[in-house]
């Protein structure tokens, strides 16, 4: 499905690292130790069995859950936390496993939310909608018309997205984190619940999102066709541990990998 990339043979700098990130809820231990860092311009992967500490991985990435111990360096900046709000400001933006979407808005407006930290006139301007305000609101919807077209979507971009149907959802969200033009745009099982033609689809856009638009992706998923099609190098947690980290032919050849994750007859 896809051409080999640069990255797999010359990697570019870090633009994340994890440290030693360890979270725990109660008594249960969701990541134990985890590290691992993500280069800027690859397709990262994290894949594991359900439960192995995947989403809270993210959620510790974009300062939903803020860890016990560790920490993580992002664009050369260490912190122990942040918070959503900061992580989004900082260039770090989200697709989440549960849609979440404004299921009474269009797609036009949904897609147009994701500019909200890209908006500097006050509440005041915006309200009157002239001079200056006008011409940032101009702006703002040329770039969110630009990302409905490259996501091929504008037969549904008046279309409430409560109306629309699962793959669709899934491809205006992707939108609304576009919008927020980041860094790094961590996708939490994108392709989950799609027939294979949405997942061919979805698959083809995050190729385009990182060769065309440069943007550094991190994924969760669990169809393995997809993960060895798309990433530049996979890590994989079980129970909250880290397992194995490397290129998609190392991880599935990896003994650990197998009896954990792929089964002994892969």
């Amino acid at each position: 499905m896809r051409a080999p990339s640069s990255n797999e043979t010359a990697l570019g700098e870090v633009l994340l690292a994890v440290e030693e990130v360890s979270l725990s809820f109660g008594g249960v231990r969701a990541l134990t130790g985890v590290s691992f860092d993500i280069r800027k311009g690859e397709i990262r992967a994290i894949i594991g069995p359900n439960g192995a500490g995947k989403t809270s991985m993210l959620n510790v990435v974009n300062g939903f859950y803020q860890p016990q111990s560790g920490r993580i360096t992002f664009k050369g900046n260490v912190r122990n936390s942040m918070r959503p709000y900061a992580a989004a400001r900082g260039g770090i933006a989200r697709t989440f496993q549960n849609l979440a979407l404004f299921r009474g808005m269009t797609t036009l407006d949904n897609i147009l939310a994701g500019r909200a930290l890209k908006m500097h006139r006050g509440f005041f301007w915006q309200l009157l909608r002239y001079g200056p305000a006008l011409q940032e609101e101009v702006e703002h919807r040329r770039r969110v018309e630009e990302i409905i077209d490259f996501l091929e979507i504008a037969a549904i971009r008046k279309v409430q997205v409560g109306r629309l149907p699962y793959g669709l959802q899934k491809r205006v969200e992707l939108g609304r984190a576009l919008a927020m033009e980041p860094d790094l745009l961590l996708l939490d099982e994108p392709m989950a619940g799609m027939n294979l033609e949405e997942k061919e689809d979805m698959s083809r856009f995050i190729i385009d999102v990182n060769q065309q638009y440069g943007t550094t992706i991190a994924l969760i998923e669990h169809d393995m066709g997809v993960v060895m099609d798309l990433s530049d190098r996979v890590v994989v947690l079980d129970y909250g541990r880290k397992i194995a980290d490397g290129t998609p032919d190392e991880v599935k050849r990896d003994k650990d990998v197998i009896r954990a994750y792929l089964g002994e007859t892969h």
